[in-house]
């Protein structure tokens, strides 16, 4: 929390400032706005959960904060003063609880939101940067954007050069899955429903950022109807028939099995029923960040298995240590994979 002398203090400290925007380059952002970078740029405030985790890979010492303070079991697969860094809100998104007087209080050096670029975006962007004098950089957060969005934060904040290295991960990593799939014809790749919530009730409809991995390389038996997250009906489900549930939800992953009304579905009945990894981020989305890169990995291994050979644990701690650089232990490994909390 932060007491009301040190609000008028920040406040004022940030009205008599000059300009965010003195001595500074001006860099494209995704929805091709000029930011005014400042020369020295060493704290950067994450607008949401997208932004903290892409900033986190790329340059954890520039982080101020976290939307929400990060839980003790997240902490231990990332590096442990960064992690436990407060809480400062968000600016986008669901809940959105920073006020613009909180974040001048913080005095970032540059905003930084990962997400749509639509024009309610860029409205928003433009709207907190006139009122607060803060560079507000809006960055593509599309899965397939993830190497180019990598380049623009480097040379946003002057680390080009580690960028590069991630971009190129994200690159190689999505041609040599995509090229492994492309000779499955779309009519014949797997049938996959995305359950969230404790009774799987919850999905993905077609186009949803929270089912992007899963289209790239399999079905999404909610994607005739495009939309974002939505209630279906169990009998809805039986109709979809799919032949592999994913799920995030671990109560959901553990009831399913011998709950009658899921027992006719072909994933329940094949034992096709996969509790998504989420440690320290979820691997299908929760939230959609480049924390989805293992989870295409991992997808892929799951749903193709004979075209995918690769040691997924080989994999998990390779993309930690480059990533969240920190490298696990096999008991973390083994801990990870299991999707538990």
């Amino acid at each position: 929390m932060i007491d009301r002398r040190t609000l008028v203090a920040g406040l004022s400290a940030a009205l008599i400032a000059p300009p965010a925007g003195s001595a500074a380059t001006a860099v494209a952002d995704a929805a091709g706005r000029a930011v005014p970078v400042p020369a020295k740029l060493s704290r950067v405030f994450p607008a949401g959960p997208p932004a903290a985790i892409l900033l986190y890979t790329l340059a954890p010492d520039m982080l101020i904060g976290w939307p929400r303070a990060n839980r003790p079991e997240e902490c231990a697969y990332m590096l442990p003063e960064i992690c436990t860094r407060p809480e400062v809100g968000r600016i986008t998104g669901r809940g959105n609880t920073a006020n613009l007087e909180t974040v001048l209080v913080l005095k970032p050096d540059l905003i930084l939101d990962v997400g749509s670029t639509s024009a309610t975006f860029v409205s928003l962007a433009d709207r907190v940067q006139e009122q607060t004098q803060i560079p507000y950089a809006l960055l593509d957060g599309r899965f397939g954007a993830i190497a180019t969005t990598y380049r623009t934060l480097g040379e946003l904040i002057g680390r080009a050069g580690d960028a590069e290295q991630h971009a190129r991960y994200a690159e190689d990593a999505l041609k040599t899955i995509l090229s492994r799939i492309a000779p499955i014809v779309a009519s014949e790749r797997t049938r996959v429903y995305y359950a969230r919530g404790p009774k799987g009730l919850a999905t993905g409809l077609g186009g949803s950022i929270n089912v992007e991995t899963i289209e790239l390389i399999a079905r999404n038996v909610a994607g005739e109807t495009q939309g974002g997250l939505a209630n279906v009906s169990i009998e809805q489900i039986l109709v979809w028939n799919p032949e592999v549930i994913v799920t995030i939800d671990q109560e959901f992953a553990a009831t399913v099995r011998n709950d009658p009304s899921w027992a006719s579905i072909r994933a329940v009945r094949d034992n096709r029923v996969h509790l998504s990894p989420k440690m320290p981020f979820g691997w299908v989305d929760f939230p959609p960040s480049v924390n989805r890169l293992m989870g295409l990995w991992w997808l892929a291994k799951i749903l193709y298995p004979e075209r995918f050979p690769e040691d997924l644990r080989v994999l998990t701690q390779d993309f930690h240590s480059r990533f969240y650089h920190v490298t696990p232990t096999t008991a973390q490994i083994d801990h990870v994979l299991s999707g538990r909390d």
